[in-house]
């Protein structure tokens, strides 16, 4: 345990030509792969961007459709289309599905209770209507819906940046860097729940799978767009050897005990080393904040040469808005300003 002393983006450019003014629309897909859990909620993304001074597709005359597509053509599903204010949803989908609607130019789908029936590809389609124009369906790339049941192992995801600042490490070093927390390199599926827990992270980092991500619950301007849908921010995959990111760490859960010190960093290891343990790490902290509720508003050195605490319970002068490990920086390890968080394993 743990303890203190005093611690997917793809677009298309499409044009209509109407007999005397000319519409350019920017189509763009902000995930080609989307995840969901069976009975959960899920958002499939369609963002519309125009000029100014152009209808959005919630005025008369501009048509949003859904398809699920088949094996072929003739087994595709018709899922919602939508007119202005008239909607309609279909089949299995109906009272299940609608539009996102969080601005004029969102059409994203909603789909609700999904089950193992809704994993597939979809389409979303843009068409405008209007008398005086050339009809023209304006698509994007499909999205492809899959569905996953969790069963996840008992842990906590944490981001990790090194001494020297973010965007720091290669792929093996970030692999290292977990190691040096007694943590692994999370997976998407870790990162994935850990996002639906509430994580929300504006750094991208690596994941096992050599993929770059990062979680977001509350869309804003630095983080992919105010207007984007909350998710998974996906770079992709990317070189192992030269990219240069921060890393998402996946640490499991930890019984021990604890003491309190206040000391330089290097009478801290000491201290911990006197009493039969060691300076805790940073998957130490995280494990015993996540799991085991572990709360002290006192900031202490960790192994990595930061200064951290551990907050579950918000409140005034320690962290008044959410429960999080906070985080000082990389001090100065001279000065005696500091606790220091001990770990020591039950045998």
């Amino acid at each position: 345990g743990i303890f203190s002393g005093s611690l997917c983006s793809s677009r298309c450019i499409c044009s209509c030509q109407p007999h005397e003014q000319s519409y350019n629309f920017l189509i763009q897909s902000l995930e080609s792969m989307v995840y969901a859990s069976i009975s959960s909620n899920v958002t499939l993304p369609c963002l519309v961007q125009h000029s100014s001074g152009m209808m959005s597709f919630g005025s008369n005359g501009m048509r949003v459709k859904w398809t699920k597509l088949g094996a072929d053509e003739s087994l595709d599903e018709d899922v919602l289309t939508s007119m202005g204010f008239h909607k309609k949803s279909y089949g299995r989908f109906e009272d299940r599905v609608f539009l996102q609607d969080t601005h004029d130019e969102d059409a994203s789908l909603v789909i609700t209770d999904v089950s193992m029936d809704d994993m597939g590809r979809y389409r979303c389609e843009v068409i405008n209507g209007m008398e005086d124009t050339i009809q023209e369906w304006i698509s994007i790339q499909t999205c492809r819906l899959n569905i996953t049941i969790f069963s996840p192992p008992p842990g906590v995801v944490f981001p990790y940046s090194p001494p020297v600042g973010r965007y720091n490490l290669n792929f093996h070093e970030a692999e290292q860097a977990c190691l040096d927390q007694d943590a692994v390199v999370a997976s998407f599926d870790q990162l994935y729940e850990a996002w639906r827990g509430g994580l929300d992270w504006c750094n991208a980092g690596w994941l096992s799978d050599g993929t770059v991500q990062y979680p977001i619950t509350k869309p804003r301007e630095p983080c992919g767009g105010a207007n984007a849908v909350a998710g998974l921010r996906n770079y992709g995959l990317r070189d192992k050897d030269t990219s240069l990111f921060d890393v998402f760490c996946f640490a499991s859960a930890l019984k021990g005990e604890g003491f309190p010190e206040r000391l330089t960093y290097d009478e801290a290891v000491q201290a911990c080393l006197d009493d039969d343990a060691e300076i805790a790490k940073v998957g130490h902290m995280f494990a015993a904040w996540k799991l085991q509720g572990y709360d002290r508003c006192d900031a202490g050195w960790l192994a990595d040469g930061s200064v951290r605490y551990p907050i579950s319970t918000p409140r005034k002068n320690c962290s008044p808005t959410e429960a999080a490990v906070r985080f000082i920086g990389f001090p100065d390890k001279s000065q005696k300003l500091y606790g220091v968080y001990c770990f020591k394993a039950q045998q």
